[in-house]
């Protein structure tokens, strides 16, 4: 199945774009398919709980909808799929990426890219995988931040990182991420190979704990003395 594209130059939200796109398709009871949507800027991008999220031209901003095969519980998380899917992709080019749990990529400890992963859930069924992604590519990025041009040590936007070589990534990334659905186990275990483990440890609840590691849900384990706990994440 191959992916059908909607480019924009510009539009408030990929994620609005596509949720139209799937309502329209579903009211005209056409059948599931691989969708994305791609905007040049967005501008009112947005990521975890509802946070603003940056989107000037020269980065990739894209969201899409795919089939995901397995059902809850046994299926493998869905975010750190295609985190996963992105690092072996970038891990072509060279840069060591880095998973900061829940769902950013880190480049030599500055955000690279940031996942909005969504199951789309009829009971207890999964209908369709659904993730938003931006990804910093040739765009001005704050000094927290880091582009794919910086990380390749290219003092202009480097070829690779200009946003439709980067659009032919993203979908790979996605593609693998629904090729290991039913594979839990080889996804917790790629994505916790590739997990930040701060120096300086783990804020949780006014202390500082040491990384675990992650379990099969996508859970992020920490221990404190004789004290674990594993914080879920929330979409």
């Amino acid at each position: 199945m191959s992916w059908q594209l909607r480019r924009l130059p510009v539009c408030a939200s990929t994620e609005l774009e596509l949720d139209r796109w799937l309502a329209q398709r579903q009211g005209l009871g056409l059948p599931l398919a691989k969708l994305a949507v791609q905007a040049g800027r967005q501008r009112f991008g947005h990521g975890q709980q509802g946070r603003p999220w940056q989107s000037p031209a020269g980065g990739l901003w894209l969201s899409a909808a795919f089939p995901w095969a397995g059902a809850l519980p046994s299926s493998a998380a869905l975010g750190l799929a295609v985190a996963v899917g992105l690092a072996l992709q970038l891990e072509q080019l060279g840069v060591p990426v880095q998973l900061k749990w829940p769902n950013d990529l880190l480049v030599h400890n500055r955000k690279l890219a940031g996942l909005l992963p969504r199951l789309r859930l009829r009971g207890g069924s999964i209908r369709w995988a659904q993730v938003g992604l931006g990804l910093n590519g040739c765009n001005r990025v704050p000094a927290a931040a880091i582009s794919l041009a910086q990380a390749l040590g290219a003092r202009r936007c480097h070829p690779q990182a200009r946003p439709q070589r980067l659009l032919i990534r993203l979908l790979a990334a996605c593609d693998w991420a629904a090729a290991h659905a039913s594979e839990p186990e080889l996804v917790r275990s790629a994505a916790e190979a590739r997990l930040w483990r701060p120096a300086a440890g783990w804020l949780h609840g006014g202390e500082t704990w040491q990384v675990l590691g992650l379990d099969g849900s996508g859970r992020l384990r920490l221990a404190l003395g004789n004290r674990q706990v594993a914080l879920q994440r929330h979409f």
